[in-house]
């Protein structure tokens, strides 16, 4: 069983996803992935050329991040470092890289 997350402010919540969700904007476009990005309110969605979308989505109440992707849903908490699976402890730049390669055909590494 995962440890229990740390639970912030909601402004401390809101600041780190609006960071990942920048970061992830920002990786993608210097990994130069086809993709097109649409991001306000906390929800980033990237839509790949053959139809193949991620969402990226903020969840207030759970203090997680959400993302759908073809593959399924994922869900991550803040763990002191950095954002991890609630279910399988991956980290997210981790999920966000494979679901991105799947959905766009190729290689893409997001992140380190």
């Amino acid at each position: 069983m995962l440890a229990p997350h740390h639970v912030m402010t909601e402004t401390e919540f809101n600041t780190k996803v609006d960071e990942v969700l920048l970061d992830i904007e920002q990786l993608l476009e210097a990994a130069d992935v086809d993709a097109d990005f649409e991001s306000g309110e906390g929800i980033l969605q990237i839509s790949f050329p053959g139809g193949g979308k991620l969402i990226v989505n903020r969840q207030a109440v759970n203090q997680e991040i959400w993302v759908a992707a073809r593959s399924g849903g994922y869900h991550f908490a803040w763990k002191e470092d950095g954002w991890y699976g609630t279910r399988d402890g991956r980290e997210l730049f981790v999920v966000l890289s494979e679901c991105a390669s799947q959905q766009s055909g190729k290689t893409v590494i997001i992140g380190n």
